[in-house]
């Protein structure tokens, strides 16, 4: 297949509406997606026409309306288009009235109070900036998903908001520079995507990876990623395959899915989109989530987009490049050609720093989960800490400009690279500083603390919202002022000396940063326990509600539903590996101690009378199996001891205190036995069976 030709093909895109929509309905829906106007049902109804006889023709029966509830992942009910007729038979029908809106059961899905098992009704509401698709047999529709009494219930809504809010606020600041042209001003994202791959019968054979996406027991392999051959190596063929088809898939569904290559580890993968609106990359980041599940499973493979699934070695991220964009197509954070003659880009970067360091905690936490918990701060991903990378050259030029002097040392030039062959080409502005949790690269920044699961609605929710109130509070300023250029290069200035402290172009890794993050005053939160609590902080619930993007409702219910999702997940990991040691390890210790025992009387009976070996195994499986009993029944008394623990703040910090450790505990012991055991009594698949089972 050609990609021109499938690309688009299963999306009720711009072209196919142009084609099957009369020219006044057309007209009116491209308004209401581009100016947010409202649709009148009249229209709907002939959208909902066309968009049905489109789908029909596609080969779907079914539509549904696709939402991303607090869950994580996406959500759908499906209807048949059908209808019956007076004389028994059927139509296909489908109306305006359903396309624009359903209702689904809103007290079944996570709303962290907000609903109760007998306020069941909610909405989903039709979602015009984001194309319709089909998806195995159904017409998709995009929708916002909010409580009978209007509270969002999902992921997209409070996006939406905080898209309209840098909008409203950036377009002020355009307006400063004589800029009436732009009528809207959007977020894009591109965001990468890390993943594993192994065999769907090593998958199959671990509960733990089926339970909990993660191996809870696993010893390290003699061979992980220490000789780096992994990154970037050619592909093998099985996953080149499924690489094929899902870039396929991806394409007739729109998504613009760009480089795919081996990351670090053993088994592990990345895909990378090109940028979209901040919307409809979020969509097509869950789409692409999805399909990577399924069509491994066609491939007798098993996509594992956990976090850390696997200890020892590098886990998976997902890297969130966000940029600020004109619907003329003008991207505000493109230095130019001479960054420091261009105040636009100037004023919308200190705005960025600004934002970083005032809200620092908040950025934070939108990257907090218990499966991150298990990256951040190790030598795969950037610290708790947040600071920003700007390069040398930008970094002079703010110098230069809070000191009052001309930049000199501008960092541009031909690369040499010593070779008379090879072409000259320009130096990049800036390197690359993949130890930075928030890195600018260019033309955009690249949030690097995400967890690989992670819909990137909710980081940018944050980065959308608080730099919407910088812009807010520099427009404020700015718009009284009497002398713009003076007054602007005074912002910038002032702006820059007051938070460089978030500035920081080194590595970002090592220990000496963290004593000098602290010297700087900047926050740590290690842990997500640590994080979730700024989002009900007062400054928190300020920004939110000043930009409309959540109620004080809507920001507690979060909290709760974030804390209990933390504490649900240690919970279910404690129980599946206490059930894994009861069920599988301790009968593989018996069966292996019982095998060695029978040893010294057959070698007895061969005249051999040496033991040592059976002695030592039998005393050192024995030793730590006694250690292992008692681990175990040390996680089963604090699981237990959880159920007093009322409040879901303490709640969550006995699991990260009491649980995690118990659980880490155990492992330890059990990792230990797993490497003097045979290898054909031991239940569960070792590291290096499931690392390389993809030949």
């Amino acid at each position: 297949m050609k990609a021109t030709e499938i690309f688009g093909s299963m999306v009720f895109g711009d072209a196919v509406m142009r084609a099957k929509l009369p020219k006044d309905a057309y007209k009116a829906l491209k308004k209401t997606i581009s100016e947010g106007t409202h649709l009148e049902l009249d229209v709907a109804n002939v959208v909902a026409n066309a968009m049905k006889d489109w789908a029909v023709e596609k080969g779907a029966t079914h539509f549904t309306h696709w939402f991303q509830p607090m869950t994580g992942i996406t959500a759908e009910k499906h209807d048949a288009f059908i209808s019956p007729t007076a004389d028994g038979q059927i139509i296909m029908e489908f109306s305006g009235k359903e396309l624009v809106r359903g209702e689904p059961d809103a007290s079944s899905l996570p709303s962290g109070g907000l609903r109760a098992t007998f306020e069941a009704r909610g909405y989903t509401i039709w979602d015009t900036t984001s194309y319709a698709f089909i998806k195995d047999g159904t017409l998709c529709i995009p929708t916002a998903f909010c409580s009978y009494s209007g509270e969002a219930l999902d992921k997209k809504t409070p996006l939406l908001r905080s898209m309209e809010a840098i909008d409203k606020q950036a377009r002020r600041i355009l307006k400063l520079f004589g800029n009436d042209r732009v009528k809207r001003v959007i977020t894009t994202v591109g965001p990468e995507q890390e993943y594993f791959l192994i065999d769907k019968d090593m998958y199959l054979k671990r509960p733990d990876l089926v339970y909990t996406g993660r191996t809870l027991f696993g010893s390290r392999p003699p061979k992980g990623q220490e000789m780096e051959d992994h990154y970037f190596g050619t592909l093998k063929p099985r996953v080149s395959a499924f690489m094929r088809e899902l870039e396929e898939e991806l394409w007739k569904l729109g998504v613009l899915a760009k480089t795919k290559h081996n990351e670090v580890a053993p088994a592990q993968h990345e895909l990378a989109p090109i940028f979209a609106t901040t919307n409809i990359a979020t969509d097509h980041n869950q789409l692409t989530m999805e399909l990577m599940k399924s069509i491994a499973n066609k491939h007798g493979l098993a996509c594992l987009l956990h976090e850390k699934p696997f200890a020892g070695v590098n886990g998976n991220g997902k890297h969130n490049n966000w940029s600020i964009s004109t619907d003329t197509g003008a991207n505000l954070l493109e230095p130019g050609e001479t960054p420091c003659e261009n105040a636009q880009f100037l004023l919308f970067l200190v705005a960025v720093i600004k934002a970083t360091d005032d809200y620092q905690d908040l950025i934070r936490l939108s990257a907090a989960s218990a499966a991150n918990d298990h990256r951040l701060g190790a030598n795969e991903a950037p610290p708790a800490i947040i600071s920003m990378f700007l390069g040398d050259e930008l970094t002079g030029i703010l110098e230069a400009i809070e000191s009052g002097t001309a930049y000199q040392n501008s960092h541009k030039h031909d690369m040499e690279i010593g070779v008379t062959v090879l072409p000259h080409f320009p130096k990049d502005m800036t390197d690359r500083n993949r130890t930075s949790p928030f890195a600018f690269t260019g033309n955009k920044f690249e949030f690097r603390m995400l967890g690989s699961t992670f819909s990137v609605a909710g980081p940018n929710v944050v980065l959308n919202t608080a730099v919407a109130e910088i812009l807010c509070q520099f427009a404020d300023e700015l718009e009284k002022s009497a002398d713009f250029n003076t007054d602007l290069a005074k912002l910038i200035k002032k702006t820059f000396s007051e938070h460089k402290r978030i500035v920081f172009n080194g590595n970002n890794y090592s220990d000496e940063w963290v004593i000098e993050a602290e010297n700087r005053g900047l926050s740590n939160l290690k842990t997500t326990v640590d994080a979730l609590p700024e989002f009900t902080s007062k400054k928190s619930a300020e920004l939110f509600t000043k930009h409309h993007v959540f109620s004080e409702t809507e920001i507690h219910s979060r909290y709760e539903i974030l804390m209990e999702s933390y504490c649900k997940t240690l919970h279910i990991e404690a129980l599946t590996m206490i059930d894994l040691t009861k069920r599988e390890i301790i009968p593989a210790l018996i069966s292996y101690q019982n095998e060695i025992a029978k040893l010294p009387a057959r070698k007895k009976s061969h005249g051999d009378f040496d033991t040592s070996l059976e002695d030592y195994l039998l005393g050192r499986i024995a030793k730590l199996s006694g250690c292992l009993l008692k681990k175990l029944a040390r996680l089963e008394d604090v699981l237990l001891e959880s159920k007093d623990k009322g409040e879901v703040l303490e709640l969550a910090g006995f699991y990260r205190d009491k649980v995690f450790n118990g659980m880490s505990e155990l492992r330890l012991v059990a990792d230990e036995l797993e490497t003097i055991v045979g290898r054909e009594f031991w239940p569960l698949p070792s590291y290096a069976e499931i690392l390389y089972s993809v030949g």
